[in-house]
């Protein structure tokens, strides 16, 4: 995968859980298909994906569609938790302070409505996944914040551990290393907005922060109580997780 390396993509095999380590070759993360071309495209061709689950909203895949796994499964989870879209109140944070801080509040704003967002999808992905349907590919525009939270809840799922989870999450950093992306969020901002945050103030919105992943589990927190019991809400019980771990495990 030499030209799916140099993007925010990897395969989740090897990350340790209870009974074994993750299968290389069932799950993917990745950016969006905005970023991919031929070469991305035959390697993709090659991992055999017959899901692919995308978590952009109808805007976002109507301008930038997966033309490309044709043979796929779709899973389109519209979660509307992305700062430049003008329905998440997180941008409404950033206008009002556009500054590193107020970045960063409005990326933990955006991170926390996440959760709530996915919580009624989780269920007919899991199944989907327990039903066999893989090779999966899980991606946004990004493929760090609403592919890092789902995947974070995907690892959870199967208890791997928190330290492991956020390893694999800050390999994200990927993204924002890439100056091309920078041009790309800031002119997203100016088109959707009407406005560019100075550089500075996009490097927090670019990359990836522990605090951010951190406050989607907070947020879980208020919203059900516990991990478990928002699992419990999403139709995901002890007997799924199993099934999940036995699956995805060797």
């Amino acid at each position: 995968m030499k030209a799916l390396g140099k993007l925010n993509f990897r395969d989740l095999g090897g990350i340790a859980a209870p009974g074994g380590k993750m299968r290389h070759g069932l799950v993917y993360r990745s950016e969006g298909p905005a970023s991919f071309n031929e070469l991305h495209h035959a390697e993709l061709a090659d991992l055999g994906i017959r899901l692919v689950c995308d978590l952009r909203s109808e805007e976002e895949q109507r301008t930038k569609p997966n033309d490309w796994a044709e043979q796929a499964r779709f899973l389109s989870l519209d979660v509307l938790a992305d700062l430049r879209n003008k329905q998440n109140g997180g941008w409404e944070k950033l206008m009002e302070n556009p500054t590193v801080q107020g970045a960063r509040e409005a990326m933990i704003y955006n991170y926390q409505v996440i959760p709530a967002a996915l919580q009624p999808h989780l269920r007919e992905f899991t199944d989907l996944l327990v039903g066999g349907t893989l090779p999966a590919l899980i991606h946004c525009a990004a493929g760090k914040d609403r592919t890092g939270v789902l995947v974070a809840l995907l690892l959870r799922m199967i208890n791997a551990q928190e330290a492991d989870i956020m390893h694999d999450y800050m390999q994200s950093a990927r993204f924002g290393q890439n100056p091309a992306n920078l041009d790309i969020i800031r002119g997203g901002f100016q088109r959707r907005l009407g406005f560019e945050p100075a550089d500075e103030v996009l490097m927090p919105i670019i990359g990836v922060e522990p605090d951010y992943l951190a406050a989607a589990f907070e947020a879980i927190d208020e919203l059900s109580g516990s991990l478990e019991a928002y699992f419990a809400g999403a139709g995901i019980d002890d007997a799924k997780r199993d099934a999940l771990a036995r699956l995805l495990l060797e």
